[in-house]
């Protein structure tokens, strides 16, 4: 890891240390670094605003899903470890995330932004999985991981066991809702068949609704 991966991960985990402590609303850049004790020359190099700490947030967890997936398997169950990853990575920053959470509904730019970033990190949740993101069919399996991250965000928020049971259960249920609708609209092959296959990646549209979508 060179020098300016450490700075901007250090720097992350400060704002996110600051924003659990403070509350988002006083989370910048500068604040983020006095916080952490860094250099604020170096701040303004590598985040020009607080949106840029979200980012690189967002690709941090989306690197740590997607560190040494499986590729083998069924889709459904490098789904389920790719996700679970992703979880794992919250968790180091829990009570930074939580805050955030709780922050989001009072900014729509922000919720807008997140949204859209999700969206983004999902699609890199599938190809990790195997499974095809782009086109309309992409477009759709987004879309339906992205309710089923929001489905186990919501029971991650809840879960304060050790082994996270809880959220765990409640991906798989999502990951099983997910599969059952795939089947109703194609009448063909389940989530864990091969991932050329013409199953779109689309659960029961209620599991869209959560607000925790937006991390």
């Amino acid at each position: 890891m060179s020098s300016t991966e450490r700075f901007e991960q250090d720097l992350v985990a400060a704002a996110f240390d600051l924003g659990a402590s403070q509350g988002w609303r006083r989370v910048t850049a500068a604040a983020a670094a006095r916080h952490g004790g860094l250099d604020l020359d170096r701040a303004r190099r590598s985040f020009a605003c607080t949106g840029m700490i979200l980012a690189r947030f967002g690709r941090l967890a989306d690197m740590h899903a997607l560190h040494g997936a499986a590729s083998d398997g069924a889709v459904r169950d490098r789904l389920f470890d790719i996700v679970m990853r992703r979880i794992d990575f919250l968790q180091q920053h829990r009570a930074g995330v939580i805050a955030l959470l709780r922050h989001v509904p009072t900014d729509p730019l922000l919720a807008c932004w997140l949204a859209r970033a999700n969206l983004a990190s999902m699609g890199w949740m599938l190809e990790g999985a195997g499974v095809s993101a782009a086109g309309l069919r992409g477009a759709l399996r987004k879309r339906g991981l992205l309710a089923v991250w929001a489905w186990t965000l919501r029971a991650w928020l809840r879960d304060d066991s050790e082994d996270l049971s809880a959220t765990m259960a409640a991906l798989d249920t999502a990951l099983t809702r997910a599969e059952q609708a795939a089947l109703q609209l194609n009448g063909t092959r389940p989530l864990a068949a091969d991932p050329g296959d013409d199953a779109s990646f689309t659960p029961e549209p209620d599991l869209s609704a959560d607000p925790a979508e937006g991390i």
